[in-house]
């Protein structure tokens, strides 16, 4: 069978490469995506890869929080203020907080398992990994990324490691939601009076928005640290691809001349 047949029969890839993005299927713990999930909807299916749907659950998961204040009354629960809690909270909003909450969880878990069927499959089927495309407006090829770099920049602003690796609609999606998440919750300011002036905070962080950060933050430096990981062993895959292609057979043997 020749390479062209080869790549029409092929039913599953380990990869789809555009000029904006690499998605790569990888063994992943359902719990882990599930966790996620938890911790912020729409985080689990960007893991997964379902970038769409993911926005999908994160838009909203800030818009129904938002409407049912349920970081605030979380925040007054934690200090005992639980009359105040029950007197901010929307009822209305809450209710239809809770379905969608639960099935971000089951489906980022449910996903998970098939997904890693899948991934056997395409582990045993070998189909051949594009490692460079091109247009007028990017260049996207496989090379190796350091995990630590990707997660460094994470670190310092969520979303800049996914643009280290490439990965632009989750990165763009981080950095302009760290951007909104920053500024409503008067972080900026808040970090910069505790430099200057160490346990004085004279404008104080709003926790309804000031609550999405940690999983943000925590999520940007996760995401891009396995990504890169994976990154990593998909290219070394394709360089195999490449050398058992082309490199000569151990059969083959050179002729010497008439002369020799």
């Amino acid at each position: 069978m020749n390479g062209k047949a080869k790549n029409r029969n092929n039913r599953r890839s380990l990869a789809h490469m555009s000029t904006l993005n690499v998605n790569i299927l990888h063994f992943r713990k359902p719990w882990v995506t599930a966790w996620w999930s938890a911790a912020f909807p729409g985080f689990g299916h960007l893991l997964l890869g379902n970038h769409f749907k993911g926005a999908i659950l994160i838009v909203w998961e800030v818009l129904i929080n938002m409407q049912s204040h349920i970081n605030g009354a979380m925040v007054l629960s934690i200090h005992g203020k639980y009359k105040q809690a029950a007197l901010i909270i929307n009822p209305r909003w809450v209710l239809l907080y809770i379905a969608v909450y639960i099935y971000a969880i089951w489906d980022s878990y449910r996903t998970t398992i098939e997904q890693n069927k899948v991934f056997t499959l395409a582990e045993r089927e070998n189909a051949p990994i594009i490692r460079f495309q091109m247009n007028s407006l990017a260049v996207q090829y496989l090379d190796l990324r350091s995990p630590w770099l990707a997660m460094v920049w994470s670190l310092l602003m969520p979303g800049l490691g996914q643009m280290y690796l490439h990965r632009i609609p989750t990165g763009f999606l981080l950095l302009i939601g760290w951007i909104v998440m920053a500024i409503n919750s008067n972080f900026m300011e808040c970090l910069l009076l505790t430099i200057e002036s160490w346990g004085r905070i004279h404008s104080p962080m709003d926790p309804q928005w000031s609550l999405f950060m940690p999983s943000i933050y925590g999520f940007a430096a996760f995401d891009a640290y396995v990504y890169a990981v994976e990154n990593n062993k998909l290219f070394e895959k394709a360089q195999r691809q490449w050398l058992e292609e082309e490199y000569q057979t151990l059969g083959f043997s050179i002729k010497s001349g008439a002369g020799g």
